[in-house]
């Protein structure tokens, strides 16, 4: 039997249900960074580490989403989000 791409596995759910398991790759765009950064992230402690279910190592879509929010939010002594944002 030929293993399932991720892409067939999120799809055999119904439109409004999430997967609760995302891959490294998912789990880095989940985020909104690339799959280096993300990697860095999950060392340095920012994104959880991945549960193992048997051979495949997947991250907890909640467990991003709480490490996410912890992470601190930036602005500039202007108040802005980014360096431009009240010039």
């Amino acid at each position: 039997m030929a293993s399932r791409s991720p892409e067939n596995r999120h799809s055999a759910l119904p439109a409004n249900l999430p997967p609760i398991g995302l891959s490294r790759e998912a789990s880095a765009a989940y985020i909104g960074v690339g799959t280096t950064k993300f990697d860095e992230m999950v060392a340095d402690g920012r994104m959880p580490k991945p549960k193992r279910i048997d051979g495949r190592t997947v991250w907890s879509r909640k467990a991003l989403d709480q490490a996410f929010e912890a992470l601190p939010d930036e602005t500039n002594q202007k108040g802005g989000w980014y360096e431009g944002a009240n010039a």
